[in-house]
């Protein structure tokens, strides 16, 4: 159907009173709308976690396709199964014992990457008005997500050991006061997005305690946790407790983001109202990236490639905490053992989300902390991506990130003094 305009030439929606009260949750991520921006050659990107692809070699991707197509192509081209490839599932099991977990390929279930994984989870636990806790800062995919399920985030207080149990149980007992439904606790527990800390093995054992007596679902979503520089994190929380803990783990990390593979270990009985979910939503996740990660996983020496990648992003981190020190050594930042982020505290009054388009006219682009926390807080707070740019050229995106932050820092003693 052609798209209307009003008067002023914008786009009028003939639908709109058609829609459900969801949908007016829909909004642009403020990761995503930096995409236009960051894709022009000139702008340095601090902004968005694209991991470093070329670092794959491709002719790892041209065996693995040339042998999967020989052994399984008619198969890999064809509908499949709603929980996805057995073979696959059990190479997963290979994959989560690194982490301390031990699990039957028939818990397993694959999704359009772990994102996918979350909203099949969110659409099953969450009602209108449910809570969910969350990490101070979390996850801004999980955010939109949980946002458009209607659901009330509850930060807990985060610091470089982790989520808080002492604020988790405080948290736990405001909401219970006033009411509110708790359905789980979200937590990325290894170089978190956007944080870059890690839950402490201290910490891992009380928040699940926690939780277990309130009867609280724990969600643990892993992406990073094998992307670790120097020292292996804790075993994941699903090594220590089965029953309740959902894991979610993805192939974008540490294989490629383009073939969107990810897997949720669940407990049986959710695990089989996740299959029925992903039925219902796209009846089987594709057969052919299965299959050609299997064949990967299968032929290459892919925990030799993992190392590869660990090397790559710790040089890249160490360019980003090595800029940091020369051009913004006042400014308190996160330092990451693993991942893609550094989390970085501003001068007090500078406003992150605000002063993002004078960075994007000095060239360099970051993630406002406002798109990491439910209510829009954050403004004092920013995210460096590490992962994509070249060492060198971190160095040059943040020495133009602190001209413009020193400008303004500038500005608001001129303005302090003109006060006073």
């Amino acid at each position: 159907m052609t798209e209307r305009k009003n008067q002023a030439g914008n786009n009028f929606d003939q639908w709109l009173d058609s829609y459900a009260a969801r949908a007016e949750t829909l909004s642009v991520s403020e990761v995503r709308a930096l995409f236009a921006v960051v894709s022009r050659p000139e702008v340095v990107s601090l902004a968005g976690g694209m991991p470093e692809v070329s670092a794959l070699p491709h002719d790892l991707l041209t065996k693995s396709f040339n042998s999967m197509m020989q052994k399984r192509g008619n198969y890999a081209l064809q509908y499949g199964s709603g929980q996805g490839d057995p073979i696959l599932r059990d190479q997963i099991r290979e994959l989560m014992a690194l982490e301390g977990i031990s699990s039957s390929i028939e818990d397993l279930v694959i999704t359009t990457g772990s994102q996918h994984g979350l909203d099949l989870l969110s659409g099953l636990f969450l009602d209108e008005h449910d809570v969910v806790l969350a990490e101070a800062p979390s996850y801004v995919g999980a955010l939109g997500i949980f946002k458009h399920y209607q659901a009330h985030v509850e930060h807990v207080y985060t610091d470089n050991d982790g989520i808080s149990p002492e604020a988790l149980e405080e948290s736990i007992q405001r909401m219970q006061e006033q009411g509110r439904r708790i359905k789980f606790l979200y937590l990325v527990p290894n170089y978190g997005n956007p944080s870059g800390v890690t839950l402490s093995a201290e910490r891992r054992p009380r928040v699940l305690e926690i939780c277990r007596r309130h009867h609280i679902l724990v969600i643990e979503d892993n992406p990073y946790g094998l992307l670790y520089f120097d020292q292996k994190p804790p075993n994941a929380l699903r090594s220590m407790q089965e029953d309740g803990v959902i894991y979610l783990g993805s192939f974008s990390k540490i294989f490629a983001p383009g073939f969107r593979v990810g897997y949720v270990l669940a407990p049986p009985a959710i695990r089989d109202k996740m299959v029925l979910a992903n039925e219902s939503a796209i009846l089987c996740p594709s057969s052919f990236s299965q299959m050609l990660i299997s064949e990967y996983l299968a032929t290459a020496d892919w925990k030799k490639q993992i190392d590869t990648f660990r090397g790559v992003y710790a040089a890249k981190r160490d360019a980003a905490l090595e800029g940091m020190a020369e051009y913004l050594p006042t400014l308190e930042t996160t330092r990451p053992d693993g991942g893609f982020y550094l989390w970085v505290t501003l001068p007090e009054g500078i406003d992150s989300k605000a002063m993002l388009p004078l960075a994007v006219k000095e060239l360099v682009a970051y993630t406002p902390g406002t798109a990491f926390f439910g209510d829009g807080t954050g403004q004092r707070h920013l995210r460096i991506s590490y992962c994509y740019p070249s060492p060198d050229n971190i160095k040059v995106g943040i020495k133009r990130l602190a001209n413009v932050i020193n400008l303004q820092t500038e500005l608001l003693e001129t303005f302090s003094a003109k006060e006073h």
